[in-house]
Protein backbone atom coordinates (compact mmCIF):
# COMPACT_ATOMS: atom_id res chain seq x y z
CA UNK A 1 0.00 0.00 0.00
CA UNK A 2 1.44 3.25 -0.70
CA UNK A 3 0.99 5.85 1.61
CA UNK A 4 1.25 10.02 0.60
CA UNK A 5 4.06 11.65 2.26
CA UNK A 6 3.34 14.83 4.28
CA UNK A 7 5.39 17.83 4.86
CA UNK A 8 7.47 17.81 7.96
CA UNK A 9 7.20 20.54 10.55
CA UNK A 10 10.08 22.86 11.31
CA UNK A 11 8.36 24.00 14.72
CA UNK A 12 10.98 23.07 17.72
CA UNK A 13 9.14 20.26 19.72
CA UNK A 14 9.43 16.79 21.63
CA UNK A 15 10.45 14.29 18.62
CA UNK A 16 8.74 11.58 19.26
CA UNK A 17 10.67 8.44 20.10
CA UNK A 18 10.37 5.88 22.93
CA UNK A 19 12.50 7.73 25.25
CA UNK A 20 10.27 10.98 24.99
CA UNK A 21 7.26 9.30 25.52
CA UNK A 22 7.58 10.46 29.62
CA UNK A 23 8.03 13.95 28.37
CA UNK A 24 4.79 14.00 26.67
CA UNK A 25 1.87 16.00 27.70
CA UNK A 26 -0.84 14.43 30.27
CA UNK A 27 -2.84 14.36 27.90
CA UNK A 28 -1.59 12.37 25.17
CA UNK A 29 -2.38 8.66 26.31
CA UNK A 30 1.23 6.81 25.17
CA UNK A 31 1.33 2.94 25.46
CA UNK A 32 0.98 1.36 29.19
CA UNK A 33 2.89 -1.78 28.75
CA UNK A 34 6.93 -2.80 28.19
CA UNK A 35 7.44 -2.44 24.80
CA UNK A 36 10.63 -4.10 25.50
CA UNK A 37 9.37 -7.14 26.15
CA UNK A 38 7.35 -7.05 23.45
CA UNK A 39 7.81 -9.91 20.21
CA UNK A 40 6.16 -9.67 16.87
CA UNK A 41 3.72 -12.86 16.40
CA UNK A 42 2.42 -10.46 13.42
CA UNK A 43 3.36 -9.14 10.35
CA UNK A 44 1.82 -6.97 8.26
CA UNK A 45 2.56 -6.21 4.97
CA UNK A 46 1.20 -2.71 3.26
CA UNK A 47 1.52 -0.32 6.11
CA UNK A 48 -0.63 2.69 5.32
CA UNK A 49 -2.78 5.00 7.39
CA UNK A 50 -5.93 2.59 7.38
CA UNK A 51 -3.74 0.05 9.17
CA UNK A 52 -2.20 2.16 11.49
CA UNK A 53 -5.47 3.20 12.27
CA UNK A 54 -7.47 -0.01 12.14
CA UNK A 55 -5.70 -3.62 12.91
CA UNK A 56 -2.33 -1.48 14.43
CA UNK A 57 -4.73 0.37 17.46
CA UNK A 58 -6.63 -3.17 18.46
CA UNK A 59 -3.25 -4.76 18.75
CA UNK A 60 -2.21 -1.73 20.64
CA UNK A 61 -5.62 -1.79 22.55
CA UNK A 62 -5.25 -5.61 23.21
CA UNK A 63 -1.27 -4.93 24.62
CA UNK A 64 -2.32 -3.18 27.50
CA UNK A 65 -3.64 -6.65 28.65
CA UNK A 66 -1.21 -8.66 30.23
CA UNK A 67 -0.68 -11.56 28.59
CA UNK A 68 -0.55 -10.69 25.17
CA UNK A 69 3.27 -9.50 24.51
CA UNK A 70 3.62 -12.40 22.03
CA UNK A 71 1.32 -10.02 19.45
CA UNK A 72 3.37 -7.08 18.70
CA UNK A 73 3.76 -6.13 14.79
CA UNK A 74 6.18 -6.40 12.19
CA UNK A 75 5.81 -4.19 9.37
CA UNK A 76 6.65 -4.87 5.80
CA UNK A 77 7.37 -2.09 3.06
CA UNK A 78 7.48 -4.08 -0.39
CA UNK A 79 7.48 -0.86 -2.62
CA UNK A 80 9.95 1.84 -3.06
CA UNK A 81 7.20 3.95 -2.33
CA UNK A 82 7.56 3.38 1.26
CA UNK A 83 11.71 4.35 1.60
CA UNK A 84 10.68 7.50 3.58
CA UNK A 85 7.66 6.05 5.54
CA UNK A 86 10.96 3.27 6.71
CA UNK A 87 13.06 6.00 7.84
CA UNK A 88 10.59 8.40 9.61
CA UNK A 89 9.17 4.89 11.46
CA UNK A 90 12.45 3.77 12.55
CA UNK A 91 12.97 7.34 13.84
CA UNK A 92 10.40 7.15 15.63
CA UNK A 93 11.11 3.85 17.27
CA UNK A 94 8.07 2.89 15.74
CA UNK A 95 5.48 4.80 17.30
CA UNK A 96 3.34 7.14 15.95
CA UNK A 97 0.04 9.25 17.28
CA UNK A 98 -3.64 8.38 16.27
CA UNK A 99 -5.75 11.39 15.79
CA UNK A 100 -9.26 10.43 16.68
CA UNK A 101 -11.72 13.21 15.42
CA UNK A 102 -15.05 13.00 16.63
CA UNK A 103 -18.35 14.41 14.93
CA UNK A 104 -18.60 17.52 18.03
CA UNK A 105 -15.34 18.14 17.79
CA UNK A 106 -13.95 16.40 20.22
CA UNK A 107 -9.95 14.97 19.73
CA UNK A 108 -8.18 11.78 21.14
CA UNK A 109 -4.66 11.80 20.91
CA UNK A 110 -2.94 7.89 21.30
CA UNK A 111 -0.07 7.04 21.02
CA UNK A 112 0.34 3.62 19.43
CA UNK A 113 3.11 1.11 20.15
CA UNK A 114 1.82 -1.85 18.35
CA UNK A 115 4.33 -2.09 16.02
CA UNK A 116 8.42 -2.65 16.68
CA UNK A 117 10.13 -3.14 13.96
CA UNK A 118 9.31 -2.17 9.85
CA UNK A 119 11.38 -4.52 7.08
CA UNK A 120 11.92 -2.36 4.00
CA UNK A 121 11.74 -5.12 1.28
CA UNK A 122 13.75 -3.32 -1.69
CA UNK A 123 17.43 -3.38 0.81
CA UNK A 124 16.20 -6.14 2.59
CA UNK A 125 14.84 -8.68 0.61
CA UNK A 126 15.79 -11.83 2.57
CA UNK A 127 15.24 -10.10 6.05
CA UNK A 128 11.41 -10.35 4.86
CA UNK A 129 11.88 -14.01 3.91
CA UNK A 130 13.43 -14.76 7.04
CA UNK A 131 10.93 -12.98 9.41
CA UNK A 132 7.84 -14.67 7.61
CA UNK A 133 9.77 -17.62 7.68
CA UNK A 134 10.40 -17.08 11.67
CA UNK A 135 8.88 -19.76 14.49
CA UNK A 136 7.48 -16.48 16.03
CA UNK A 137 5.46 -15.39 13.20
CA UNK A 138 2.06 -16.89 13.49
CA UNK A 139 0.05 -14.31 11.14
CA UNK A 140 1.08 -12.52 8.26
CA UNK A 141 -1.65 -9.75 7.37
CA UNK A 142 -2.38 -7.87 4.61
CA UNK A 143 -3.38 -3.76 3.39
CA UNK A 144 -2.11 -4.37 -0.34
CA UNK A 145 -5.45 -2.69 -1.76
CA UNK A 146 -7.57 -4.38 -3.87
CA UNK A 147 -4.88 -4.11 -7.22
CA UNK A 148 -2.89 -5.85 -5.39
CA UNK A 149 -4.59 -9.71 -5.42
CA UNK A 150 -4.32 -9.69 -9.36
CA UNK A 151 -7.52 -11.01 -10.07
CA UNK A 152 -9.39 -10.29 -13.00
CA UNK A 153 -12.24 -7.62 -11.59
CA UNK A 154 -14.99 -9.42 -14.12
CA UNK A 155 -14.49 -13.24 -13.80
CA UNK A 156 -12.83 -13.59 -10.28
CA UNK A 157 -9.74 -15.42 -11.67
CA UNK A 158 -6.36 -14.81 -11.15
CA UNK A 159 -4.56 -13.17 -14.10
CA UNK A 160 -0.33 -13.88 -14.07
CA UNK A 161 0.17 -11.16 -16.29
CA UNK A 162 1.90 -8.32 -14.76
CA UNK A 163 5.64 -8.14 -15.03
CA UNK A 164 6.31 -8.87 -11.53
CA UNK A 165 4.11 -11.67 -11.06
CA UNK A 166 5.97 -13.31 -14.03
CA UNK A 167 9.08 -12.18 -12.55
CA UNK A 168 8.56 -13.84 -8.77
CA UNK A 169 7.10 -17.26 -10.76
CA UNK A 170 10.51 -17.34 -12.70
CA UNK A 171 12.48 -16.22 -9.59
CA UNK A 172 10.70 -17.33 -6.32
CA UNK A 173 13.83 -17.03 -4.51
CA UNK A 174 13.92 -13.41 -4.73
CA UNK A 175 10.39 -12.12 -4.83
CA UNK A 176 8.84 -8.23 -5.30
CA UNK A 177 5.14 -8.96 -4.89
CA UNK A 178 3.14 -9.91 -1.85
CA UNK A 179 2.42 -13.31 -3.07
CA UNK A 180 6.02 -13.85 -3.81
CA UNK A 181 7.47 -13.04 -0.01
CA UNK A 182 4.24 -15.69 0.86
CA UNK A 183 5.08 -18.34 -1.37
CA UNK A 184 9.13 -17.70 -0.06
CA UNK A 185 7.98 -17.88 3.44
CA UNK A 186 5.70 -20.79 3.53
CA UNK A 187 8.49 -22.62 1.54
CA UNK A 188 10.86 -21.85 4.18
CA UNK A 189 8.56 -23.21 6.89
CA UNK A 190 7.47 -26.12 5.04
CA UNK A 191 11.28 -26.86 4.17
CA UNK A 192 11.72 -26.50 7.94
CA UNK A 193 9.15 -28.78 9.47
CA UNK A 194 7.49 -25.84 10.88
CA UNK A 195 4.09 -24.72 10.70
CA UNK A 196 2.56 -22.48 8.44
CA UNK A 197 1.46 -18.65 9.25
CA UNK A 198 -1.98 -18.10 8.59
CA UNK A 199 -2.64 -15.69 5.60
CA UNK A 200 -5.06 -12.98 7.11
CA UNK A 201 -6.60 -9.82 4.29
CA UNK A 202 -7.62 -7.10 5.66
CA UNK A 203 -8.79 -5.37 2.43
CA UNK A 204 -12.05 -4.61 1.56
CA UNK A 205 -12.61 -7.27 -0.84
CA UNK A 206 -15.60 -9.61 -0.29
CA UNK A 207 -14.65 -12.87 0.77
CA UNK A 208 -11.14 -11.58 1.13
CA UNK A 209 -9.57 -14.54 2.65
CA UNK A 210 -11.26 -16.39 0.19
CA UNK A 211 -9.84 -14.39 -2.91
CA UNK A 212 -6.55 -14.13 -1.23
CA UNK A 213 -6.59 -18.25 -1.08
CA UNK A 214 -7.81 -18.31 -4.74
CA UNK A 215 -5.25 -15.76 -5.94
CA UNK A 216 -2.09 -16.91 -3.77
CA UNK A 217 -2.64 -20.95 -4.97
CA UNK A 218 -3.23 -19.85 -8.41
CA UNK A 219 0.18 -17.85 -7.77
CA UNK A 220 1.84 -20.78 -6.51
CA UNK A 221 1.10 -23.60 -9.04
CA UNK A 222 2.74 -21.51 -12.03
CA UNK A 223 6.06 -22.92 -10.36
CA UNK A 224 5.41 -25.69 -7.45
CA UNK A 225 2.26 -27.40 -7.07
CA UNK A 226 3.91 -29.63 -4.47
CA UNK A 227 4.37 -26.58 -2.17
CA UNK A 228 0.55 -25.16 -3.56
CA UNK A 229 -0.74 -28.38 -2.11
CA UNK A 230 1.04 -28.43 0.88
CA UNK A 231 -0.28 -24.19 1.34
CA UNK A 232 -4.09 -25.73 0.24
CA UNK A 233 -4.09 -28.48 3.11
CA UNK A 234 -2.17 -26.79 6.24
CA UNK A 235 -2.61 -22.23 5.79
CA UNK A 236 -5.88 -20.67 6.88
CA UNK A 237 -7.22 -17.48 4.79
CA UNK A 238 -9.91 -16.40 7.86
CA UNK A 239 -12.32 -13.81 6.03
CA UNK A 240 -12.96 -10.17 7.58
CA UNK A 241 -14.92 -7.11 7.22
CA UNK A 242 -12.92 -3.65 8.85
CA UNK A 243 -13.88 -0.53 9.05
CA UNK A 244 -12.61 2.80 9.94
CA UNK A 245 -12.52 6.06 7.30
CA UNK A 246 -8.92 6.85 7.37
CA UNK A 247 -8.12 10.27 5.48
CA UNK A 248 -4.42 10.80 3.82
CA UNK A 249 -2.27 12.46 6.82
CA UNK A 250 -1.42 15.90 6.09
CA UNK A 251 0.53 18.78 7.03
CA UNK A 252 -2.71 19.98 9.47
CA UNK A 253 -2.19 16.70 10.99
CA UNK A 254 1.52 17.45 11.80
CA UNK A 255 1.01 21.25 12.60
CA UNK A 256 -2.12 19.90 15.29
CA UNK A 257 0.00 17.51 17.22
CA UNK A 258 3.29 20.78 16.79
CA UNK A 259 1.07 23.60 17.82
CA UNK A 260 -1.08 22.12 20.64
CA UNK A 261 0.93 19.81 22.24
CA UNK A 262 4.93 20.47 21.17
CA UNK A 263 5.37 17.19 19.66
CA UNK A 264 7.04 16.15 16.59
CA UNK A 265 5.11 13.37 14.77
CA UNK A 266 6.54 13.21 11.18
CA UNK A 267 3.36 10.83 10.07
CA UNK A 268 0.33 10.11 12.34
CA UNK A 269 -2.67 9.02 10.88
CA UNK A 270 -6.03 10.85 11.58
CA UNK A 271 -9.21 8.72 11.94
CA UNK A 272 -12.47 8.76 12.83
CA UNK A 273 -14.27 7.48 15.96
CA UNK A 274 -15.89 4.70 14.50
CA UNK A 275 -14.69 1.31 13.69
CA UNK A 276 -15.45 -2.15 13.43
CA UNK A 277 -13.53 -5.36 12.59
CA UNK A 278 -15.41 -8.87 12.26
CA UNK A 279 -13.41 -11.82 11.71
CA UNK A 280 -14.11 -15.69 10.82
CA UNK A 281 -12.35 -17.35 13.73
CA UNK A 282 -10.20 -19.60 11.07
CA UNK A 283 -6.31 -19.58 12.16
CA UNK A 284 -4.20 -22.74 11.87
CA UNK A 285 -1.00 -21.37 14.09
CA UNK A 286 -2.50 -19.22 16.95
CA UNK A 287 -4.48 -15.46 17.20
CA UNK A 288 -4.54 -12.55 19.24
CA UNK A 289 -7.90 -12.23 21.19
CA UNK A 290 -9.25 -9.77 18.95
CA UNK A 291 -12.33 -9.86 21.00
CA UNK A 292 -11.20 -8.32 24.06
CA UNK A 293 -10.04 -5.09 21.92
CA UNK A 294 -13.16 -4.77 20.27
CA UNK A 295 -12.83 -7.27 17.62
CA UNK A 296 -16.16 -9.88 16.63
CA UNK A 297 -15.26 -13.45 15.86
CA UNK A 298 -17.91 -15.53 13.96
CA UNK A 299 -18.53 -18.33 12.30
CA UNK A 300 -19.41 -16.70 8.39
CA UNK A 301 -18.76 -13.34 8.09
CA UNK A 302 -20.58 -12.98 4.51
CA UNK A 303 -23.61 -10.80 5.25
CA UNK A 304 -21.37 -8.11 7.33
CA UNK A 305 -18.71 -7.98 4.35
CA UNK A 306 -21.21 -7.47 1.82
CA UNK A 307 -23.25 -4.86 3.69
CA UNK A 308 -20.23 -2.80 3.91
CA UNK A 309 -18.91 -3.28 0.85
CA UNK A 310 -22.08 -2.64 -0.86
CA UNK A 311 -23.04 0.76 1.66
CA UNK A 312 -20.45 2.17 3.18
CA UNK A 313 -17.67 1.38 -0.08
CA UNK A 314 -20.35 1.75 -2.57
CA UNK A 315 -21.55 4.89 -0.63
CA UNK A 316 -18.27 6.66 -0.97
CA UNK A 317 -17.70 5.56 -4.73
CA UNK A 318 -21.22 7.29 -5.41
CA UNK A 319 -20.13 10.84 -3.25
CA UNK A 320 -17.02 10.35 -4.74
CA UNK A 321 -17.53 10.45 -8.40
CA UNK A 322 -20.43 12.41 -8.55
CA UNK A 323 -19.24 15.07 -6.22
CA UNK A 324 -15.78 15.37 -7.72
CA UNK A 325 -17.25 16.27 -11.30
CA UNK A 326 -19.76 18.51 -8.96
CA UNK A 327 -16.48 20.69 -7.33
CA UNK A 328 -16.18 18.83 -4.50
CA UNK A 329 -13.28 18.68 -2.58
CA UNK A 330 -14.65 16.49 0.30
CA UNK A 331 -16.72 13.67 1.48
CA UNK A 332 -18.37 16.06 4.18
CA UNK A 333 -18.64 18.69 1.36
CA UNK A 334 -20.60 16.47 -0.53
CA UNK A 335 -22.93 14.41 1.48
CA UNK A 336 -23.56 18.25 3.46
CA UNK A 337 -25.38 18.99 0.30
CA UNK A 338 -29.17 17.77 1.05
CA UNK A 339 -29.53 16.49 -2.75
CA UNK A 340 -26.42 14.70 -2.17
CA UNK A 341 -27.44 13.11 0.75
CA UNK A 342 -30.46 11.93 -0.28
CA UNK A 343 -29.33 10.75 -3.54
CA UNK A 344 -27.01 8.32 -1.54
CA UNK A 345 -29.76 7.41 1.11
CA UNK A 346 -32.02 6.44 -1.79
CA UNK A 347 -29.47 4.12 -3.65
CA UNK A 348 -28.75 2.42 -0.42
CA UNK A 349 -32.54 2.06 0.51
CA UNK A 350 -33.82 1.03 -2.76
CA UNK A 351 -31.29 -0.38 -4.72
CA UNK A 352 -28.58 -2.16 -2.12
CA UNK A 353 -30.67 -3.53 0.86
CA UNK A 354 -32.98 -5.25 -1.06
CA UNK A 355 -29.92 -7.58 -1.87
CA UNK A 356 -28.81 -7.45 1.54
CA UNK A 357 -28.61 -11.08 3.80
CA UNK A 358 -30.10 -11.36 7.44
CA UNK A 359 -27.77 -9.71 9.38
CA UNK A 360 -28.45 -10.77 12.82
CA UNK A 361 -27.56 -8.09 15.77
CA UNK A 362 -27.73 -5.32 12.72
CA UNK A 363 -30.05 -2.78 12.70
CA UNK A 364 -29.42 -1.68 9.21
CA UNK A 365 -31.80 1.41 9.35
CA UNK A 366 -29.38 2.78 12.31
CA UNK A 367 -26.72 1.46 10.22
CA UNK A 368 -27.27 3.57 7.19
CA UNK A 369 -27.92 6.31 9.54
CA UNK A 370 -24.61 5.91 11.10
CA UNK A 371 -22.88 6.26 7.41
CA UNK A 372 -24.91 9.22 6.56
CA UNK A 373 -23.56 10.87 10.24
CA UNK A 374 -19.83 9.37 9.51
CA UNK A 375 -19.61 10.76 5.69
CA UNK A 376 -20.80 14.38 7.11
CA UNK A 377 -18.31 14.20 9.93
CA UNK A 378 -16.57 17.64 9.21
CA UNK A 379 -13.85 17.05 11.41
CA UNK A 380 -12.15 14.20 8.84
CA UNK A 381 -11.25 16.40 5.21
CA UNK A 382 -11.56 12.81 3.65
CA UNK A 383 -11.00 13.88 -0.03
CA UNK A 384 -12.76 12.18 -3.70
CA UNK A 385 -9.89 12.52 -4.86
CA UNK A 386 -8.37 9.78 -2.11
CA UNK A 387 -11.74 7.97 -2.38
CA UNK A 388 -11.45 8.18 -6.01
CA UNK A 389 -8.33 6.51 -6.59
CA UNK A 390 -8.07 3.00 -8.28
CA UNK A 391 -12.03 3.07 -8.70
CA UNK A 392 -10.95 0.37 -11.14
CA UNK A 393 -10.20 -1.76 -8.76
CA UNK A 394 -13.36 -0.86 -6.33
CA UNK A 395 -16.28 -0.30 -8.57
CA UNK A 396 -16.84 -3.90 -9.70
CA UNK A 397 -16.83 -5.53 -6.00
CA UNK A 398 -18.43 -2.10 -4.38
CA UNK A 399 -20.98 -0.78 -7.36
CA UNK A 400 -20.68 -2.73 -10.49
CA UNK A 401 -21.72 -5.84 -8.61
CA UNK A 402 -25.30 -4.21 -7.27
CA UNK A 403 -26.10 -3.46 -10.39
CA UNK A 404 -25.73 -6.82 -11.94
CA UNK A 405 -27.12 -8.21 -9.26
CA UNK A 406 -29.95 -6.52 -9.88
CA UNK A 407 -30.49 -7.06 -13.49
CA UNK A 408 -29.91 -11.12 -12.46
CA UNK A 409 -32.79 -10.99 -10.39
CA UNK A 410 -35.30 -9.53 -12.98
CA UNK A 411 -33.84 -12.18 -15.17
CA UNK A 412 -34.30 -15.38 -12.55
CA UNK A 413 -37.66 -14.05 -12.07
CA UNK A 414 -38.98 -12.94 -15.65
CA UNK A 415 -40.64 -10.74 -14.03
CA UNK A 416 -40.93 -6.74 -15.31
CA UNK A 417 -38.05 -4.94 -14.20
CA UNK A 418 -39.69 -1.84 -13.05
CA UNK A 419 -41.66 -4.52 -10.30
CA UNK A 420 -38.39 -6.03 -9.69
CA UNK A 421 -35.18 -3.39 -9.42
CA UNK A 422 -33.70 -0.46 -9.76
CA UNK A 423 -30.64 0.69 -10.75
CA UNK A 424 -31.02 4.26 -12.35
CA UNK A 425 -28.92 5.81 -9.20
CA UNK A 426 -26.10 3.63 -9.69
CA UNK A 427 -26.07 3.76 -13.53
CA UNK A 428 -25.55 7.63 -12.86
CA UNK A 429 -22.62 6.92 -10.98
CA UNK A 430 -21.14 4.95 -13.41
CA UNK A 431 -21.59 7.09 -16.51
CA UNK A 432 -19.80 9.73 -14.46
CA UNK A 433 -16.64 7.67 -14.28
CA UNK A 434 -17.02 7.73 -17.78
CA UNK A 435 -17.14 11.05 -17.54
CA UNK A 436 -14.54 11.56 -15.38
CA UNK A 437 -12.23 8.95 -16.88
CA UNK A 438 -12.77 11.01 -20.64
CA UNK A 439 -12.44 14.46 -19.53
CA UNK A 440 -10.87 14.45 -16.18
CA UNK A 441 -12.06 17.74 -15.55
CA UNK A 442 -15.11 19.04 -13.26
CA UNK A 443 -18.25 20.39 -14.83
CA UNK A 444 -16.93 23.97 -13.95
CA UNK A 445 -13.40 22.96 -15.86
CA UNK A 446 -11.18 22.51 -13.05
CA UNK A 447 -8.81 19.48 -13.13
CA UNK A 448 -9.23 16.23 -11.40
CA UNK A 449 -6.91 14.36 -9.75
CA UNK A 450 -6.77 11.00 -11.18
CA UNK A 451 -4.67 8.30 -9.76
CA UNK A 452 -5.81 4.63 -11.24
CA UNK A 453 -3.80 1.80 -12.57
CA UNK A 454 -5.86 1.21 -15.30
CA UNK A 455 -5.89 4.80 -15.85
CA UNK A 456 -5.61 5.12 -19.45
CA UNK A 457 -7.25 2.06 -20.65
CA UNK A 458 -9.98 3.72 -19.02
CA UNK A 459 -9.36 7.11 -20.82
CA UNK A 460 -8.79 5.36 -24.07
CA UNK A 461 -12.25 3.71 -24.15
CA UNK A 462 -14.35 6.73 -22.69
CA UNK A 463 -13.03 8.97 -25.09
CA UNK A 464 -14.37 7.02 -28.07
CA UNK A 465 -17.92 7.95 -25.90
CA UNK A 466 -19.44 10.82 -28.01
CA UNK A 467 -18.76 8.49 -31.06
CA UNK A 468 -19.71 5.69 -29.51
CA UNK A 469 -22.05 5.95 -26.08
CA UNK A 470 -21.05 2.46 -24.85
CA UNK A 471 -17.62 2.67 -25.83
CA UNK A 472 -16.54 2.40 -21.80
CA UNK A 473 -18.22 -0.64 -21.16
CA UNK A 474 -15.88 -2.74 -23.86
CA UNK A 475 -13.94 -3.15 -20.83
CA UNK A 476 -15.00 -6.20 -20.23
CA UNK A 477 -12.83 -7.18 -17.06
CA UNK A 478 -14.49 -4.52 -15.56
CA UNK A 479 -18.14 -4.36 -16.46
CA UNK A 480 -18.16 -8.03 -17.60
CA UNK A 481 -21.44 -8.12 -20.14
CA UNK A 482 -23.43 -5.31 -19.01
CA UNK A 483 -22.87 -3.90 -22.30
CA UNK A 484 -25.05 -6.12 -24.26
CA UNK A 485 -27.97 -5.90 -21.27
CA UNK A 486 -30.69 -4.64 -22.88
CA UNK A 487 -31.89 -2.35 -19.33
CA UNK A 488 -29.01 -1.23 -18.07
CA UNK A 489 -27.46 -0.01 -21.71
CA UNK A 490 -30.64 1.79 -22.56
CA UNK A 491 -30.49 3.81 -18.82
CA UNK A 492 -26.96 4.14 -19.68
CA UNK A 493 -27.34 5.45 -23.31
CA UNK A 494 -29.53 8.26 -21.49
CA UNK A 495 -27.42 9.08 -18.58
CA UNK A 496 -24.34 9.21 -21.11
CA UNK A 497 -26.56 11.38 -23.34
CA UNK A 498 -27.03 13.74 -20.72
CA UNK A 499 -23.55 13.97 -19.30
CA UNK A 500 -22.03 14.90 -22.42
CA UNK A 501 -25.15 17.77 -23.39
CA UNK A 502 -23.86 21.12 -22.99
CA UNK A 503 -23.56 22.88 -19.48
CA UNK A 504 -23.56 19.91 -17.92
CA UNK A 505 -25.16 20.81 -14.33
CA UNK A 506 -24.53 17.06 -12.56
CA UNK A 507 -27.21 17.81 -9.79
CA UNK A 508 -30.19 18.54 -12.21
CA UNK A 509 -29.16 15.12 -13.68
CA UNK A 510 -29.12 13.75 -10.22
CA UNK A 511 -32.68 15.23 -9.56
CA UNK A 512 -33.85 13.29 -12.60
CA UNK A 513 -32.57 10.39 -11.63
CA UNK A 514 -34.79 10.57 -8.53
CA UNK A 515 -37.48 11.16 -9.87
CA UNK A 516 -36.64 8.40 -12.33
CA UNK A 517 -36.08 5.90 -9.31
CA UNK A 518 -39.44 7.03 -7.76
CA UNK A 519 -41.67 6.07 -11.08
CA UNK A 520 -39.91 2.45 -11.13
CA UNK A 521 -41.12 1.85 -7.71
Amino acid sequence: MTTENPHKTSQQTIELKQASLAKLPAAIEVPNYDRSKLSAGIVHIGVGGFHRAHQAMYIDQLLQQPGNEQWAICGVGLLEANRELAQILKQQDYLYTLIVRHPNGTVENRVIGAMIDFLFAPDSQQAVIDKLASETTKVVSLTITEGGYHFNPATGEFDGSHPDIQHDALNPAQPKTTFGYLAAGLKARRDAGLKPFTVQSCDNIQHNGAVTRKMLLAFIELFDTDLARWVAEHVSFPNGMVDRITPVTTDNDINYLAHEFAIDDRWPITCEAFSQWVIEDDFCNGRPDWDRAGGQFVTDVTPYEKMKIRLLNAGHSVLGLLGAIHGFATIDEAVCDLLFARYLRTFMDDEVTPLLDALPGIDLTAYKDTLIERFSNPNIKDSLARICLQSSAKLPKFLIATVQENLSRVADSQLDYKAECQIELATLVLASWCLYSDKRVDQHGNALEISDDMAQELHHHAANTQADPLAFLAIEDLFGDLKHNATFSHVYRQCIARLYAPNLAIKTLMEDQLSASVEVE
